[in-house]
């Protein structure tokens, strides 16, 4: 399906506009809600082909964890168990986590384990 960006920009006001109206009560069916999922579809599509968003590595989601924990390196590696210099291979990219490590790192610093694994 090919997008302008006209068509892009007024699919984009809609959504806005759309999500002020549209609540969990509405309808799935109602005029507002197929709107709201066709726009959304075609903002979607138009910035998966001009705005794609690239995956972080696993290095940046635990650098982003620990970011928004408030947490250092160390404070990581005295909570799983690990020493700090393994923590700073897993920030570095040096090296990945095990299956049972990377839960872990997800419970500690509140990540979801899908956002780790689909990487």
């Amino acid at each position: 399906m090919k997008i302008s960006e006209a068509q892009y920009k007024y699919a984009q006001r809609r959504v806005e506009e759309l999500l002020e109206v549209v609540t969990d009560t509405t309808l799935p069916t109602s005029p507002e809600s197929m709107e709201l999922s066709i726009m959304s579809t075609f903002v979607e599509e138009y910035e998966k082909k001009y705005h794609p968003i690239e995956k972080l590595t696993l290095a940046e989601v635990i650098k982003q964890g620990l970011k928004a924990k408030g947490m250092t390196q160390k404070d990581l590696s005295q909570a799983v168990g690990l020493s700090t210099s393994r923590i700073s291979d897993f920030t570095q990219g040096k090296s990945e986590p095990t299956l049972a490590t990377a839960g872990e790192i997800c419970r500690v610093l509140d990540i979801m384990p899908e956002a780790m694994l689909s990487l």
